[in-house]
This record gives structure tokens, sequence and C-alpha cells, in this order.
């Protein structure tokens, strides 16, 4: 007995294919990035073809899930290197709704490192003290406060982080360059993740190491521990005293690179009742490899999140000791569930000012403003 076999019925679909031109253009590769695909700004699948200087196209594959409304933007790999208008502005979403083959779109510019900014977001940078006593090192130290552009016009409760080394973070004159954190949180705020008072206390000069140092470690021994308690006990009273914060842990950070992200690591394995988020650039694990983490299970554990950065030309050292650090920390049943590390590492990237003002406003939006499940 014969049967025939019934073909499955074809669903008809339209070529769709995007054409951009850019007068601006570069090295970095482009992507389209929008509802198809989660909004993924590195997503190989949705990478253009150049086909000359300033000239790119992509073809949707022919699938059913293309036939709706396309809404994207255009990327150079990251939300820091999006498309922006020829003013340096943002841009909307595109749209993609008509039945048309082609789509034919310009970018007048694109944004490099979150550079440029508009002015008139720029933070208020404010001189908290030049000598703001530490009564727990018996010293005094200069502190500042970058309040969001509108907080004089504004009603909100900030988040607040808390950062070491002040000298290096937004000054222009800084003998080894600056975070331009200034400069990123202009531009932040205009994607809405930049609305964060920073609370900026510089270092101790010399005696910067000493300071910065926990406990007894290859560097002798430190004054870490008050220096920690002073921020805890002394500035962040004063801190949500004055301004208008929101000073529960879970909106209260601290970071700092270097020996500075050392310090901030015990500032939240020490205090987690107090700090909820962690900014961990190129830590100097070094000078501690085997930090001991046993005390954290007296701890009734609370979900903290810590953004781990390394540079890969730093150190022969730096990316494995970051890479075992966040091992240890999601291995300890105590803080199972309740401990989120991200881990960033740049291959190429050196222990410097400039690499760290890179990561600054990745590390801003994970901590602070991302609310996907990791």
């Amino acid at each position: 007995m014969n049967s025939e076999v019934s073909s499955p019925i074809d669903i008809p679909t339209r070529i769709k294919k995007i054409v951009l031109q850019t007068p601006e253009d570069d090295d970095r590769p482009v992507y389209i990035s929008g509802n198809f695909n989660d909004w993924v700004t590195q997503d190989f699948h949705y990478k253009m073809k150049k086909i000359d200087t300033g000239k790119y196209e992509f073809n949707f594959p022919e699938r059913p899930e293309f036939d709706g409304e396309l809404i994207y933007k255009f990327t150079k790999g990251d939300w820091s290197e999006v498309e922006i208008d020829r003013y340096g502005n943002r841009t909307p979403n595109r749209h993609w709704d008509d039945n048309k083959p082609i789509k034919h779109e310009k970018v007048a510019k694109w944004r490099k490192n979150w550079l440029p900014y508009r002015p008139s977001q720029l933070p208020q940078i404010h001189l908290i003290s030049e000598e703001f006593e530490i009564p727990q090192l018996n010293k005094t130290r200069k502190i500042w406060a970058l309040l969001p552009h509108d907080y004089n016009t504004s009603a909100e409760h900030y988040p607040v982080l808390y950062l070491h080394d002040a000298q290096n973070l937004f000054n222009e004159n800084a003998a080894f360059g600056n975070w331009q954190i200034d400069k990123k949180l202009a531009v932040m705020s205009d994607y809405g993740i930049g609305k964060i008072i920073v609370i900026a206390v510089e270092h101790g000069e010399k005696e910067r190491l000493q300071e910065y140092n926990v406990g007894k470690t290859l560097l002798g021994q430190g004054n870490g521990k008050q220096y920690i308690r002073f921020i805890t006990d002394t500035l962040k009273p004063f801190v949500d005293k004055t301004f208008r914060t929101k000073t529960e842990r879970n909106f209260t950070g601290i970071g700092g690179s270097s020996m500075g992200g050392l310090v901030s690591i015990f500032s939240g394995l020490i205090y987690p009742e107090v700090f909820g988020k962690l900014m961990v650039f190129s830590p100097s694990l070094w000078v501690i490899p085997k930090i001991k983490l046993g005390f954290l299970d007296f701890f009734e554990p609370q979900e903290t999140r810590i953004y781990l950065y390394a540079g890969g030309d730093e150190s022969e050292t730096m990316v494995d000791h970051v890479t075992k650090l966040r091992k240890r920390l999601l291995k300890r049943e105590s803080l199972e569930g309740k401990m989120k590390v991200k881990l960033s590492i740049n291959e190429l990237g050196k222990h410097n000012e400039s690499y760290w003002s890179d990561e600054f406003p990745k590390a801003i939006e994970w901590l602070f403003f991302n609310n996907k499940q990791d």
C-alpha cells in the first residue's frame, strides 16, 4: 500500500538587508544590537560586513522571527562605543517595520570609551574638606564628593560609591593620568546609569601603602583596618547625614585599584553589613596571596556583588591571582548563592589609569544598575 508523505508548508519570509554608511569610520567592527538578540552588543552573529571605508552591510537570515518589526542600534562592540549623532548626543532606537527588502541607514559619529561627553551633564564636584579628621589614624585628609549634575534641582536619593586614590580619579594634572570619572559619569547619566554619588578620598602620599595594607602582609604591618574603620564609622555617617544618600548596604559600594583594590576587598569582607558592592581593579594580591576567608563563615551571608578586573599585561601573576580569588569566594558554602562575582579580563591591559578608566563605566553599570540574573 503506497502512502503519500506530505511536505511541510513553506512559510514565506522576506529578505532583509541593512546598508550602513558612516562618514566617521575606524578599525573597530560594527555590530547590530536589537530586540532580536536581547540587545547583546558584541554578538558575532550580527557583525556587519565591511564593504568599503564607511560602508557596511548585513543580511538577516531568512527566518520568520525577522518578519516583524526590528528595533535596533549600531555599536562598535559595546554601549561605550555606541552610535551618536553629529552633535555627540545619544540617538533613539531605530525601527524597521515596512516591507522594503533594503534599509539604508547612516551613523554620523561613534562613541569611544564613553566619550565625548556633554558639559551640562558633568557631576558637581564638591570639596567636602581640605583636612577631614581621621581619628582612627590621628591624621587629616582631603575628601571630595561628586554629585549628580542635577542634584540641586532634584529630590532623589542616590547610591554611594567610596573610592580611594582621589588624586587619580578626575584630576587633569595627575602625574600618571586619571580615570576621568567626571566625564564618564556625564555620559553615563544620559543612559540612566550615572545617577550615583561618588565619595573620593585622597591617599596619604608616602603613607599610602601602609594605610591600604590590611594586617600583616609581605609589606609588613599595615594600618588598613583603621583606615577601613574610618570609612565605615566616621566618613559614611557624615556622608549619609550631609547628602541625600540611599544608606542601605545594597546601595553602598567601595572600590579602587592596585593597593586600593586590595583594601576594597577587605572592606567588603570585614564589613559585609556596610558594603554590598565592591569595585576591585588590579588588586595587589601578591602582598597576601592567601587571603584567609574563614571568618566569613561567622557572618549572616548577604548578597554581595564584586566586580573584579585584571589586565593580562600587568604582571605574570595578576590574572592568576584574581581568578583564584573568584573561585575561592564562589566555592565557600557559607556564601553559596549570595556572592556574585563578575570577572573582567583585558588580555592587553596594563597597570595604569587608562585601563581602569575604560573599566569604570562597565563596573558601575553591573554593580548598581544591572537587574539581570547572572
